[in-house]
Protein backbone atom coordinates (compact mmCIF):
# COMPACT_ATOMS: atom_id res chain seq x y z
CA UNK A 1 0.00 0.00 0.00
CA UNK A 2 1.48 3.48 -1.15
CA UNK A 3 1.99 6.34 1.54
CA UNK A 4 0.32 9.84 1.55
CA UNK A 5 3.43 12.24 2.16
CA UNK A 6 0.88 14.21 3.88
CA UNK A 7 -0.01 11.28 6.74
CA UNK A 8 4.08 11.16 7.34
CA UNK A 9 4.00 14.31 10.09
CA UNK A 10 3.52 14.45 13.55
CA UNK A 11 4.80 16.39 16.62
CA UNK A 12 7.26 13.51 18.75
CA UNK A 13 8.75 13.75 22.20
CA UNK A 14 11.34 10.95 22.19
CA UNK A 15 14.20 11.10 22.46
CA UNK A 16 13.36 14.89 22.23
CA UNK A 17 10.77 17.07 20.53
CA UNK A 18 10.25 16.47 17.06
CA UNK A 19 8.49 18.59 14.56
CA UNK A 20 8.37 16.00 11.39
CA UNK A 21 6.52 16.69 7.86
CA UNK A 22 7.28 18.51 4.93
CA UNK A 23 7.09 22.06 5.31
CA UNK A 24 7.97 22.11 9.37
CA UNK A 25 11.09 24.23 8.12
CA UNK A 26 8.12 27.43 8.60
CA UNK A 27 8.29 26.63 12.14
CA UNK A 28 11.86 27.58 12.58
CA UNK A 29 11.35 31.16 14.77
CA UNK A 30 8.57 29.36 16.52
CA UNK A 31 11.24 26.65 17.63
CA UNK A 32 13.40 29.49 18.55
CA UNK A 33 11.41 31.31 20.57
CA UNK A 34 9.82 28.40 22.23
CA UNK A 35 13.39 27.27 23.89
CA UNK A 36 13.99 31.07 24.77
CA UNK A 37 15.95 31.62 21.84
CA UNK A 38 16.00 35.76 20.37
CA UNK A 39 18.99 35.99 18.56
CA UNK A 40 20.63 32.62 17.21
CA UNK A 41 23.69 31.91 15.65
CA UNK A 42 22.95 29.83 12.27
CA UNK A 43 25.76 27.26 12.25
CA UNK A 44 25.69 25.30 8.49
CA UNK A 45 28.54 24.29 6.07
CA UNK A 46 29.36 26.41 3.24
CA UNK A 47 27.82 24.37 0.31
CA UNK A 48 24.28 25.10 2.34
CA UNK A 49 25.05 28.82 3.13
CA UNK A 50 24.21 30.20 -0.07
CA UNK A 51 21.38 28.04 -1.04
CA UNK A 52 17.31 29.00 -0.95
CA UNK A 53 16.59 26.76 2.51
CA UNK A 54 19.43 28.64 4.67
CA UNK A 55 18.97 32.42 3.02
CA UNK A 56 15.05 31.38 3.01
CA UNK A 57 15.29 30.28 6.45
CA UNK A 58 17.44 33.30 7.81
CA UNK A 59 14.85 35.88 6.20
CA UNK A 60 12.13 34.49 7.39
CA UNK A 61 13.08 34.38 11.05
CA UNK A 62 14.40 38.14 10.37
CA UNK A 63 10.91 38.69 9.13
CA UNK A 64 9.75 36.93 11.90
CA UNK A 65 11.68 38.96 14.98
CA UNK A 66 14.15 36.40 15.60
CA UNK A 67 17.18 38.25 13.86
CA UNK A 68 19.93 35.39 12.93
CA UNK A 69 23.50 35.06 12.52
CA UNK A 70 25.02 33.15 9.93
CA UNK A 71 28.40 30.98 10.93
CA UNK A 72 29.30 28.40 7.42
CA UNK A 73 32.94 27.69 8.63
CA UNK A 74 32.29 24.00 8.64
CA UNK A 75 34.30 21.74 7.29
CA UNK A 76 32.97 18.09 6.00
CA UNK A 77 34.52 16.10 9.17
CA UNK A 78 34.47 19.46 11.36
CA UNK A 79 37.94 20.28 13.50
CA UNK A 80 38.23 22.19 16.52
CA UNK A 81 39.13 25.33 14.94
CA UNK A 82 35.23 25.31 13.07
CA UNK A 83 34.00 25.60 16.67
CA UNK A 84 36.38 27.93 18.10
CA UNK A 85 35.68 29.72 15.21
CA UNK A 86 31.67 29.33 15.70
CA UNK A 87 31.85 30.22 19.34
CA UNK A 88 33.52 33.38 18.76
CA UNK A 89 30.99 34.55 16.21
CA UNK A 90 28.13 33.91 18.43
CA UNK A 91 29.85 35.77 21.97
CA UNK A 92 30.69 38.88 19.13
CA UNK A 93 26.68 38.87 17.72
CA UNK A 94 25.48 38.30 21.41
CA UNK A 95 23.51 35.07 20.67
CA UNK A 96 21.53 32.72 23.15
CA UNK A 97 21.07 29.99 21.25
CA UNK A 98 22.10 27.87 18.28
CA UNK A 99 20.58 26.75 14.85
CA UNK A 100 22.53 23.91 13.38
CA UNK A 101 21.27 23.74 10.21
CA UNK A 102 22.53 20.90 7.63
CA UNK A 103 24.16 17.53 7.32
CA UNK A 104 26.46 15.33 10.38
CA UNK A 105 29.01 18.02 10.20
CA UNK A 106 26.83 21.21 10.50
CA UNK A 107 25.48 19.03 13.27
CA UNK A 108 28.28 18.30 15.14
CA UNK A 109 29.34 21.22 14.75
CA UNK A 110 26.61 23.40 15.81
CA UNK A 111 25.87 21.30 18.70
CA UNK A 112 29.55 21.56 19.78
CA UNK A 113 29.80 25.37 19.79
CA UNK A 114 26.52 25.40 21.82
CA UNK A 115 28.42 23.68 24.16
CA UNK A 116 31.56 25.62 24.26
CA UNK A 117 29.42 29.02 23.93
CA UNK A 118 28.21 28.12 27.14
CA UNK A 119 31.33 28.07 29.19
CA UNK A 120 33.45 30.78 30.78
CA UNK A 121 36.44 32.31 27.90
CA UNK A 122 39.03 30.39 30.07
CA UNK A 123 36.88 27.60 31.33
CA UNK A 124 36.66 23.60 30.58
CA UNK A 125 38.69 21.72 27.67
CA UNK A 126 36.91 20.77 24.59
CA UNK A 127 38.99 17.58 24.60
CA UNK A 128 37.88 16.97 28.58
CA UNK A 129 34.64 16.34 27.16
CA UNK A 130 35.38 13.36 25.40
CA UNK A 131 32.62 10.12 25.66
CA UNK A 132 34.24 7.99 28.84
CA UNK A 133 35.50 10.38 31.17
CA UNK A 134 33.23 11.81 34.08
CA UNK A 135 34.37 16.06 33.26
CA UNK A 136 30.93 16.96 31.41
CA UNK A 137 29.98 16.96 34.93
CA UNK A 138 32.25 20.10 35.46
CA UNK A 139 30.73 22.09 32.41
CA UNK A 140 27.82 24.12 32.16
CA UNK A 141 24.67 23.48 30.28
CA UNK A 142 24.93 24.25 26.16
CA UNK A 143 22.78 27.30 24.48
CA UNK A 144 20.04 25.81 23.70
CA UNK A 145 20.09 24.66 20.52
CA UNK A 146 17.53 23.79 17.23
CA UNK A 147 18.52 21.14 15.06
CA UNK A 148 17.65 21.10 11.33
CA UNK A 149 18.84 18.18 9.81
CA UNK A 150 19.04 18.15 5.90
CA UNK A 151 20.55 14.58 4.99
CA UNK A 152 19.12 11.48 6.19
CA UNK A 153 22.04 9.82 7.87
CA UNK A 154 24.29 10.71 10.90
CA UNK A 155 20.88 10.92 13.38
CA UNK A 156 22.84 13.43 15.31
CA UNK A 157 19.97 15.71 15.62
CA UNK A 158 18.44 13.03 18.24
CA UNK A 159 22.11 12.76 20.28
CA UNK A 160 23.50 13.80 22.97
CA UNK A 161 27.38 13.40 21.51
CA UNK A 162 29.19 14.88 18.46
CA UNK A 163 32.78 13.72 16.28
CA UNK A 164 35.56 16.86 16.00
CA UNK A 165 38.35 16.12 14.46
CA UNK A 166 41.85 17.34 17.34
CA UNK A 167 44.26 18.63 14.80
CA UNK A 168 47.39 18.20 17.14
CA UNK A 169 46.31 14.85 17.68
CA UNK A 170 44.65 13.46 13.85
CA UNK A 171 41.58 11.47 16.11
CA UNK A 172 37.89 12.37 15.42
CA UNK A 173 37.00 12.44 19.34
CA UNK A 174 33.89 11.87 20.80
CA UNK A 175 32.43 15.00 22.68
CA UNK A 176 29.48 14.18 24.72
CA UNK A 177 27.22 16.11 27.45
CA UNK A 178 23.72 15.28 28.33
CA UNK A 179 22.46 18.51 27.23
CA UNK A 180 23.68 18.91 24.36
CA UNK A 181 20.82 16.93 22.68
CA UNK A 182 18.92 19.78 20.80
CA UNK A 183 15.71 20.97 22.25
CA UNK A 184 13.60 20.83 19.28
CA UNK A 185 14.24 19.32 15.62
CA UNK A 186 12.76 20.46 12.65
CA UNK A 187 12.28 17.19 10.60
CA UNK A 188 11.42 18.76 7.20
CA UNK A 189 12.00 15.88 4.31
CA UNK A 190 11.98 18.72 1.74
CA UNK A 191 15.14 20.04 2.55
CA UNK A 192 16.84 16.72 1.79
CA UNK A 193 14.95 16.80 -1.80
CA UNK A 194 18.33 18.55 -3.87
CA UNK A 195 20.58 15.59 -2.12
CA UNK A 196 22.97 13.98 -5.17
CA UNK A 197 22.04 10.27 -5.07
CA UNK A 198 25.95 9.18 -4.00
CA UNK A 199 24.97 11.59 -1.13
CA UNK A 200 21.37 9.85 -0.13
CA UNK A 201 23.02 6.72 -0.68
CA UNK A 202 26.07 7.26 1.40
CA UNK A 203 23.88 9.05 4.58
CA UNK A 204 21.81 6.35 4.15
CA UNK A 205 24.59 3.55 4.65
CA UNK A 206 25.35 5.36 7.78
CA UNK A 207 21.78 5.34 9.09
CA UNK A 208 21.80 1.50 8.45
CA UNK A 209 25.39 0.93 10.28
CA UNK A 210 23.79 3.12 13.58
CA UNK A 211 21.15 0.98 13.16
CA UNK A 212 23.05 -2.56 13.06
CA UNK A 213 25.25 -1.57 15.26
CA UNK A 214 23.33 -0.98 17.93
CA UNK A 215 21.22 -3.81 17.45
CA UNK A 216 24.57 -6.32 17.77
CA UNK A 217 25.50 -4.39 20.65
CA UNK A 218 25.82 -6.69 23.42
CA UNK A 219 24.61 -4.75 26.09
CA UNK A 220 21.40 -5.10 27.11
CA UNK A 221 18.56 -2.21 25.92
CA UNK A 222 15.58 -4.19 24.31
CA UNK A 223 14.22 -0.46 24.12
CA UNK A 224 17.14 0.53 21.19
CA UNK A 225 16.33 -3.01 19.90
CA UNK A 226 13.28 -2.21 18.92
CA UNK A 227 13.75 1.11 17.52
CA UNK A 228 17.18 -0.39 15.48
CA UNK A 229 15.10 -2.87 13.96
CA UNK A 230 12.46 -0.91 12.94
CA UNK A 231 15.61 1.64 12.07
CA UNK A 232 16.69 -1.45 9.27
CA UNK A 233 13.40 -1.88 7.92
CA UNK A 234 12.74 1.97 6.74
CA UNK A 235 16.13 1.33 5.25
CA UNK A 236 15.29 -1.67 3.43
CA UNK A 237 11.95 -0.43 2.21
CA UNK A 238 12.91 3.05 1.00
CA UNK A 239 16.70 3.54 0.39
CA UNK A 240 16.90 2.64 -3.30
CA UNK A 241 13.93 4.72 -3.69
CA UNK A 242 15.07 7.52 -2.18
CA UNK A 243 18.30 7.39 -4.35
CA UNK A 244 16.85 6.12 -7.39
CA UNK A 245 14.24 9.58 -7.20
CA UNK A 246 15.11 12.08 -4.68
CA UNK A 247 11.96 13.73 -5.15
CA UNK A 248 9.66 11.15 -3.58
CA UNK A 249 8.75 12.95 -0.43
CA UNK A 250 7.65 9.41 1.28
CA UNK A 251 10.82 7.64 0.82
CA UNK A 252 12.59 10.67 1.97
CA UNK A 253 10.41 11.35 5.23
CA UNK A 254 11.01 7.54 6.09
CA UNK A 255 14.67 7.45 5.30
CA UNK A 256 14.63 11.21 7.82
CA UNK A 257 12.78 8.62 10.20
CA UNK A 258 15.40 5.85 9.75
CA UNK A 259 18.51 8.55 10.62
CA UNK A 260 16.82 10.11 13.62
CA UNK A 261 16.26 6.23 15.26
CA UNK A 262 19.78 4.86 14.09
CA UNK A 263 21.33 7.68 16.63
CA UNK A 264 18.52 7.35 18.95
CA UNK A 265 19.18 3.02 19.18
CA UNK A 266 23.21 3.31 19.61
CA UNK A 267 22.90 4.79 22.79
CA UNK A 268 23.38 1.39 23.53
CA UNK A 269 26.53 1.45 21.62
CA UNK A 270 28.14 1.31 18.57
CA UNK A 271 30.97 -1.23 17.20
CA UNK A 272 34.11 -1.85 14.97
CA UNK A 273 32.43 -0.29 12.08
CA UNK A 274 32.97 3.17 13.60
CA UNK A 275 35.83 2.07 15.57
CA UNK A 276 37.36 1.75 11.78
CA UNK A 277 35.83 4.17 10.24
CA UNK A 278 36.60 7.31 12.50
CA UNK A 279 40.72 7.09 12.21
CA UNK A 280 40.23 6.71 7.90
CA UNK A 281 37.91 9.99 8.61
CA UNK A 282 40.47 11.54 10.66
CA UNK A 283 43.89 10.35 8.46
CA UNK A 284 42.13 10.43 4.45
CA UNK A 285 39.00 13.38 4.68
CA UNK A 286 36.95 10.35 3.86
CA UNK A 287 32.53 10.80 4.06
CA UNK A 288 31.74 8.67 7.24
CA UNK A 289 28.88 7.04 5.58
CA UNK A 290 30.38 5.79 2.48
CA UNK A 291 33.75 4.91 4.84
CA UNK A 292 31.20 2.98 7.36
CA UNK A 293 29.51 1.23 3.80
CA UNK A 294 32.86 0.05 2.75
CA UNK A 295 33.73 -1.43 5.99
CA UNK A 296 30.50 -2.67 6.96
CA UNK A 297 30.59 -6.25 5.40
CA UNK A 298 34.15 -7.31 7.19
CA UNK A 299 33.21 -6.40 10.15
CA UNK A 300 30.11 -8.56 10.17
CA UNK A 301 32.15 -11.55 8.89
CA UNK A 302 34.20 -10.78 11.64
CA UNK A 303 31.90 -10.46 14.42
CA UNK A 304 29.51 -13.53 12.85
CA UNK A 305 29.90 -15.86 15.57
CA UNK A 306 28.85 -13.02 18.14
CA UNK A 307 25.82 -12.10 16.05
CA UNK A 308 24.51 -15.12 14.21
CA UNK A 309 21.52 -15.38 15.55
CA UNK A 310 20.50 -11.55 16.19
CA UNK A 311 20.96 -11.15 12.12
CA UNK A 312 19.10 -14.04 11.19
CA UNK A 313 15.85 -12.62 13.42
CA UNK A 314 16.86 -9.48 11.49
CA UNK A 315 16.97 -11.03 8.18
CA UNK A 316 13.79 -12.61 9.14
CA UNK A 317 12.20 -9.29 9.81
CA UNK A 318 13.36 -7.84 6.94
CA UNK A 319 12.26 -10.27 4.46
CA UNK A 320 15.58 -11.08 2.83
CA UNK A 321 16.00 -13.34 0.12
CA UNK A 322 17.11 -16.27 1.21
CA UNK A 323 16.42 -15.63 5.12
CA UNK A 324 15.22 -19.24 5.89
CA UNK A 325 18.11 -21.14 5.21
CA UNK A 326 21.16 -18.76 6.07
CA UNK A 327 19.65 -15.60 8.00
CA UNK A 328 23.48 -14.09 8.35
CA UNK A 329 24.55 -14.99 4.82
CA UNK A 330 21.36 -13.17 3.70
CA UNK A 331 21.97 -9.78 5.76
CA UNK A 332 25.56 -9.97 4.29
CA UNK A 333 24.51 -10.25 0.51
CA UNK A 334 22.17 -7.32 0.83
CA UNK A 335 25.02 -4.96 2.71
CA UNK A 336 27.10 -6.08 -0.22
CA UNK A 337 24.36 -5.95 -3.25
CA UNK A 338 23.51 -2.39 -1.80
CA UNK A 339 27.15 -1.15 -2.21
CA UNK A 340 27.06 -2.67 -5.73
CA UNK A 341 23.90 -0.91 -6.42
CA UNK A 342 25.04 2.55 -5.23
CA UNK A 343 28.02 2.25 -7.39
CA UNK A 344 30.56 2.28 -4.15
CA UNK A 345 34.05 1.01 -3.22
CA UNK A 346 34.32 -2.29 -2.08
CA UNK A 347 37.36 -2.01 -0.20
CA UNK A 348 39.61 0.76 1.88
CA UNK A 349 42.55 0.87 -1.04
CA UNK A 350 39.85 2.24 -3.37
CA UNK A 351 39.78 5.32 -0.90
CA UNK A 352 42.47 5.67 -0.31
CA UNK A 353 43.86 3.77 2.89
CA UNK A 354 47.60 2.92 2.36
CA UNK A 355 48.69 -0.45 3.72
CA UNK A 356 51.92 1.24 5.87
CA UNK A 357 48.75 2.85 7.79
CA UNK A 358 47.61 -0.01 9.34
CA UNK A 359 49.66 0.16 12.42
CA UNK A 360 48.29 3.78 13.10
CA UNK A 361 44.70 3.26 11.97
CA UNK A 362 44.68 -0.23 14.04
CA UNK A 363 46.10 1.51 17.54
CA UNK A 364 43.32 4.29 16.75
CA UNK A 365 40.23 1.76 16.13
CA UNK A 366 41.24 0.08 19.44
CA UNK A 367 41.10 3.15 21.54
CA UNK A 368 38.03 4.64 19.84
CA UNK A 369 35.24 4.45 22.32
CA UNK A 370 32.85 2.88 20.25
CA UNK A 371 35.06 0.05 20.12
CA UNK A 372 34.16 -1.11 23.30
CA UNK A 373 30.72 -1.72 22.55
CA UNK A 374 31.61 -4.30 19.55
CA UNK A 375 30.25 -7.77 20.20
CA UNK A 376 33.78 -9.58 19.61
CA UNK A 377 36.31 -7.63 21.64
CA UNK A 378 39.04 -6.75 19.54
CA UNK A 379 42.64 -5.19 19.94
CA UNK A 380 45.02 -3.51 18.07
CA UNK A 381 46.07 -6.69 16.68
CA UNK A 382 42.29 -7.84 15.97
CA UNK A 383 41.80 -4.34 14.58
CA UNK A 384 45.03 -4.52 12.21
CA UNK A 385 43.64 -7.85 10.73
CA UNK A 386 40.38 -6.09 9.65
CA UNK A 387 42.11 -3.40 8.15
CA UNK A 388 44.14 -5.74 5.92
CA UNK A 389 40.86 -8.25 4.79
CA UNK A 390 39.07 -4.58 4.07
CA UNK A 391 42.04 -3.69 1.96
CA UNK A 392 42.36 -6.83 0.28
CA UNK A 393 38.69 -7.22 -0.25
CA UNK A 394 38.84 -10.71 1.33
CA UNK A 395 36.02 -11.38 3.21
CA UNK A 396 36.94 -14.91 3.91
Amino acid sequence: MSLDPATLRGNWNFPTTIWFGAGKISSLARACRTLGISRPLLATDPGLAGLPMVTGALAANEADGVPTTLFSDVKPNPVSANVFDGVAAARAAGCDGVIAFGGGSSLDAGKTIALMAAQDADGIDLWSLEEGRKDWQAAKAPLPTVAVPTTAGTGSETGRSTVVLNEATGRKVIITHPGMMPGIVIADPELTVGLPPHITAATGMDALAHCLEAYCSPFHNPLCDGVALEGMRLVRGHLADAVADGTDIVARSQMLAAAAMGATAFQKGLGAIHAMSHPIGAKYDTHHGLTNAVVMPYVLQRNREAIDTKLARVAAYLGLPGAAKDGFGAFLDWTLDLRETFGMAHTIADLGVEETAFDELAEAAAIDPTAMANPVKLDAAGFRSLFEKAHAGDLG
